[in-house]
């Protein structure tokens, strides 16, 4: 008998997270001036990601374009979509990338219990950081602020 897909990808998941893969959820929305620039814009941010190298994303929950009024000063209204992620990435250094450059609104990891790293992927992971500190002061508007004493 053949396997359907969600079997499929239950044994890709269950293998991936024997050869030490982790298992995360991710809420992301957007906010944007139109529904047709949120769905686009969220659908195609969303297409990206799942690209990434070492990155599975095998559950996708789009939720119902929403209305909001004045979700921020000086915006009168403006339309949010959201999309509940699970997905698996080979190393915690990988999920921190896409944590840094798909801005979820949050993340919980669901596997391992625990994470253990190598020097190279911590190392990987603060220097990923302080590049990002460092683009934003190249671009001023932001970085870190040396007092004197």
């Amino acid at each position: 008998m053949a396997k359907t897909a969600k079997e499929k990808i239950e044994e890709v998941v269950k293998k991936r997270l024997k050869e030490g893969w982790i298992k995360s959820g991710m809420m992301i929305e957007v906010l944007a001036g139109s529904e047709d620039a949120a769905k686009k814009g969220l659908e195609n941010h969303i297409k990206k990601m799942d690209r990434e190298d070492n990155t599975i994303i095998y559950k996708m929950d789009y939720k119902e374009i929403a209305k909001v009024e004045k979700p921020v000063p000086n915006v009168k209204e403006a339309y949010s979509y959201v999309v509940d992620l699970e997905l698996l990435t080979n190393t915690y250094e990988k999920l921190f990338y896409l944590v840094l450059n798909y801005g979820p609104s949050s993340v919980e990891i669901l596997e391992p219990k625990k994470i253990f790293m190598d020097v190279g992927e911590a190392q990987g992971i603060l220097n990923s950081v302080s590049e990002i500190l460092h683009n934003f002061a190249a671009r001023m508007v932001g970085g870190i602020h040396i007092r004197e004493e």
